[in-house]
C-alpha cells in the first residue's frame, strides 16, 4: 500500500529517476568517439580518471547512472537512501559544473555553454528534498 509520503515523493523521483536511468543507457551504449568526448570533459575536472581508458570510463558512468535511475525508480528503496544517492550523484555533476571554465559567469550563473549542467541544481534539490521529507515524516 501507498502512503500519502510515497505519493508526494513519486513526481520527483519518477522525473529525475527517468532522466538518470535513460542517460545512463545512452552512455553505456555509447561509441569511442563519444567516449572520448565524456572523457575529455570529465578528466578536465577530475585529472584523477585521467588514467582511465575512455570507454572504460563511459561504460563505468552508465553503469553509475543507471544504478542511481534505478534507485530512484525502484519503490524497495527508501526515500532516504533514495535521496542520499541522488544528492550525492548530482553533487558530483554540480562539481563539474563549478570547476569547468565556461560554463558559469563571476556570480556562478549558467553561461549558454552551462545551461545543460545547471539542471544538476535540480537534481540536488530534488535528492535533499526526499532526505528531508523522510527525516521529518512519522512514517518514512
Amino acid at each position: 500500500m501507498f502512503s500519502a509520503a510515497n505519493i508526494r515523493r513519486a513526481p520527483g523521483r519518477v522525473a529525475a529517476g527517468s532522466l538518470i536511468l535513460h542517460s545512463g543507457r545512452l552512455k553505456y551504449q555509447g561509441d569511442a568517439m563519444f567516449a572520448q568526448g565524456v572523457h575529455a570533459v570529465f578528466c578536465g575536472t577530475y585529472p584523477r580518471l585521467k588514467a582511465v581508458p575512455p570507454t572504460v570510463l563511459l561504460k563505468a558512468l552508465g553503469i553509475m547512472e543507471m544504478t542511481v535511475g534505478s534507485v530512484l525508480l525502484l519503490p524497495l528503496f527508501g526515500a532516504r537512501f533514495a535521496g542520499s544517492v541522488l544528492t550525492g550523484y548530482s553533487a558530483t555533476l554540480l562539481g563539474m559544473y563549478l570547476r569547468t571554465p565556461g560554463l558559469h559567469d563571476s556570480r556562478g550563473l549558467p553561461t549558454l555553454a552551462g545551461t545543460a549542467f545547471a539542471k544538476d541544481a535540480w537534481l540536488t534539490a530534488i535528492g535533499t528534498s526526499l532526505v528531508l521529507d523522510a527525516a521529518t515524516s512519522t512514517k518514512a
